[in-house]
């Protein structure tokens, strides 16, 4: 059979938990809590599920959760987003990453892509017939060349996916980058996917610039954010996208044939722990900024070096200190041979520079966070 997708492999992530399982190791690579979900939520999980709502709900989401999320993009964002025509909930973030370049980008199509870029939008771009136009983000600081994205730009230009806060490296795009990219966009046929699902994991008294606060920009943007991550709770696999009502219409058509709905019962729970619990989401910069400072802390003494991140829930680390070894040697080596897994950043290129950075993720108990940095700061 002649593969759609021939240079893909397996997802890094999956390898790297499968290999943690199978030696045991403490598993900082994938991005998943080992704590779990608020309590409450549990009991509006069950409640619902015993409350004889486990039947297809509207293919774009129930109405009442739609509400609270028109709802949180206004008090957050100020924009007042239309639940009906600009609210879709999605089986997961990257079931809306792919929803929204399928609905957007034809064969022979160009999308512009941030490398390092979350493993995802390559693939969903391949299968559109598209081509990714990968352009290497700055360092040290991870930042977007802007002058060389207009150089890339083409008649053949249709999407830009930005990720912000951004999956490696904790990056942060400010309130100039935004205005930077809707200048770039302006009387264009280009869109933007804006890859937003770490969105309340900004710190040190950071603002997530979302497309949703740019007035321009949003008319021309699918914002896409996930329940996962901010609830604890990956393996629902709930999000949703919010896009303005011509972009939502084209959305809609892939997303029914993708997945067409989502989990009635756990719409109805979180849509109820939206309005019983705001504060959660509104306390989550500081929860997780908290296990940042403890996971960099706990690594002060040994020989890798970290410079806190600025976002998400993973913290790069420069191991140039322990080893020469190639980014993926050394994290196998550390998952078979000491007992702790860790992400590479190299599979998040599509041409890697020589770089000794690996990815950890901190959404631990502390005590986990512990027992890791014990065997990390004896290399």
């Amino acid at each position: 059979m002649r593969s759609k997708l021939p240079n893909i492999g397996t997802t890094i992530f999956t390898v790297m938990s499968t290999m943690a399982q199978e030696y045991g190791a403490i598993n900082l690579s994938q991005g998943f809590p080992d704590f779990d979900c608020p309590e409450r939520l549990r009991e509006l999980v069950a409640h619902y599920l015993n409350d004889r709502k486990n039947q297809y709900p509207p293919m774009v989401g129930i109405p009442a959760l739609r509400e609270q999320i028109a709802r949180k993009v206004q008090n957050l964002y100020g924009f007042s987003a239309d639940m009906d025509q600009e609210v879709t909930v999605t089986s997961g973030a990257t079931e809306a990453l792919f929803d929204a370049i399928h609905a957007t980008v034809s064969a022979g199509d160009e999308v512009i892509v941030f490398d390092p870029a979350y493993d995802s939008y390559d693939p969903a771009i391949s299968l559109a017939g598209a081509e990714a136009i990968h352009i290497p983000l700055q360092l040290p600081d991870f930042s977007i060349d802007w002058d060389r994205v207009r150089a890339c730009i083409t008649t053949r230009t249709r999407l830009i996916v930005i990720n912000t806060p951004h999956n490696p490296s904790g990056a942060v795009l400010n309130k100039a980058d935004i205005e930077t990219l809707a200048q770039i966009t302006r009387d264009t046929d280009i869109y933007v996917l804006s890859d937003e699902v770490y969105e309340h994991m900004v710190f040190d008294d950071g603002v997530h610039e979302s497309v949703l606060r740019h007035e321009e920009l949003r008319q021309r943007s699918f914002a896409v954010f996930s329940f996962g991550k901010t609830y604890h709770a990956t393996g629902w696999k709930l999000a949703y996208c919010v896009a303005p009502p011509s972009l939502t219409r084209e959305f809609r058509k892939v997303h029914q044939f993708v997945t067409f709905t989502s989990p009635s019962f756990i719409q109805y729970a979180i849509a109820d722990f939206m309005r019983e619990c705001p504060q959660h989401a509104i306390e989550l910069p500081h929860f997780y900024q908290e296990k940042r400072d403890t996971f960099c802390r706990l690594l002060a003494n040994s020989r890798f070096v970290l410079k806190p991140s600025r976002g998400t829930y993973f913290q790069l680390a420069d191991y140039s200190a322990v080893s020469d070894a190639t980014d993926m040697e050394f994290v196998k080596q550390l998952t078979q041979e000491k007992g702790v897994a860790a992400i590479p950043l190299s599979p998040f290129y599509k041409k890697a520079p020589d770089s000794t950075l690996i990815r950890f993720c901190f959404c631990k108990d502390d005590a986990t966070l512990e027992a890791a940095a014990h065997i990390l700061c004896a290399l």
